[in-house]
């Protein structure tokens, strides 16, 4: 473009569809609450992108008396289950021949989501939509809304099939 004989921009096509190519993710993080679906659909997105991989899994922090549980060690309980997760989540990457990191955090879901996503400079997040009944989408916390205004990057949530 000339403006008064001076060129403001010159630009190559082929350079511009070099660059869009070389701009895809390079870091995925893939959020688990209770979702498969997310997991799977983040690891082929991975796979198809070639990048790296951040699964997290958040425990909710414990709100309420443990005395009335019958639950004596409310660490245990939750790690238990969690570490299974995290296991099945390290065995489904290998099948899937992907090396990813895992991070078991505890507090607000949705905050924690982000501040993993903002750790480990991540691209994308990935999440998995849960089915709820009408009584939890009422008075449910609604978190995919939470990360989505919060994240520092775009979010991809993954439906129920």
């Amino acid at each position: 473009m000339l403006l008064n004989g001076t060129v403001i921009a010159f630009i190559d096509i082929e350079i511009l569809k070099m660059e869009a190519k070389v701009k895809g993710y390079r870091k995925i993080l893939i959020a688990v609450n209770g979702s498969k679906d997310a997991l799977a659909q983040g690891l082929k997105l991975a796979q198809d992108e070639k990048c790296w991989v951040t699964v997290v899994k958040v425990i909710p922090e414990n709100e309420g008396d443990l005395d009335l549980t019958g639950i004596r060690d409310i660490g245990d309980a939750i790690n238990g289950g969690a570490a299974r997760e995290i296991s099945e989540i390290k065995e489904t990457a290998y099948k899937e021949r992907m090396m990813v990191k895992t991070r078991l955090e505890e507090g607000k879901v949705s905050e924690k989501i982000v501040e993993v996503a903002e750790d480990e400079n991540c691209d994308l997040i990935v999440m998995g939509s849960e089915r709820k009944s009408w009584l939890g989408r009422i008075f449910g916390e609604n978190i995919i809304e939470k990360v989505i205004d919060l994240a520092p990057c775009p979010v991809l949530v993954v439906g129920a099939q």
